[in-house]
């Protein structure tokens, strides 16, 4: 049975309560804690930095003591200095726009360096040309399914079809490699649009204030993994 991960994004989370919130919604069963990283250049908000990713880090373990990836996505501009320093702050997983960087192999081998997992992000309107040059750096690929920028948006349908195309990539890169590279889709993911995500041949799901908007977590994971259940 295919393995599918859920990634809770505190952009929707109670900030007065940051570390409380990642250890509830952990508890509910998030996978990975994605972290959005806005710098009001990039894209038109202003979100959180280095400092508040190290605070959260203690969090981002089970009760068994397991530690769950804190996801990083940078939307940012220039990459290469908040990546090393968000990689000093406990990220596990850093991904960017490639054309936020001059050069998107260097800050994929920096962010390598730096102990990370690395992964580029596509948005709507990007071409996924540059995978196919650099997809033995890349640990993950995203794909926005909203203009980057805010929370609580609506889910882009022409997401499911660039979904597919990566799909193929990802999986003839696999057949000749042996290598896994996963599948990220963010925007507007909700329990009603799971399973067409996942069908389009998504694995991994960041979901903002589709989780946090609710009052029980685990419900709603859990709503969502049985929608995950019914994928063929």
């Amino acid at each position: 049975m295919k393995s599918y991960r859920i990634a809770p994004s505190i952009l929707s989370a109670d900030f007065a309560r940051l570390g409380d919130e990642v250890r509830r919604v952990i508890e509910a069963g998030a996978d990975f804690i994605h972290f959005d990283v806005m710098d009001n250049h990039y894209v038109p908000n202003l979100t959180v930095g280095p400092l508040v990713a190290q605070a959260i880090k203690p969090w981002c373990r089970r009760a068994d003591g397991s530690a769950v990836p804190l996801d990083v996505h940078l939307m940012v501009e220039p990459v290469d200095a908040l990546a090393q320093m968000f990689a000093g702050a406990g990220a596990d997983l850093i991904s960017f726009h490639p054309e936020a960087s001059r050069h998107v192999d260097r800050t994929l081998q920096l962010i390598a360096d730096q102990g990370c997992r690395a992964g580029l992000v596509f948005n709507p309107a990007s071409s996924l040309e540059v995978l196919d040059y650099v997809l033995d750096r890349v640990d993950l690929v995203l794909i926005m399914s909203v203009n980057p920028g805010f929370g609580g948006q609506s889910f882009i349908p022409e997401a499911l079809r660039k979904i597919a195309l990566v799909r193929q990539r990802l999986d003839a890169y696999r057949r000749h490699s042996g290598r896994e590279v996963l599948l990220e889709v963010d925007g507007g993911i909700k329990v009603d649009n799971i399973a067409a995500a996942a069908a389009a041949g998504a694995d991994t799901f960041v979901a903002g204030s589709a989780i946090f908007g609710q009052p029980d977590y685990a419900a709603v994971i859990a709503a969502m993994r049985a929608e995950l259940a019914r994928v063929v």
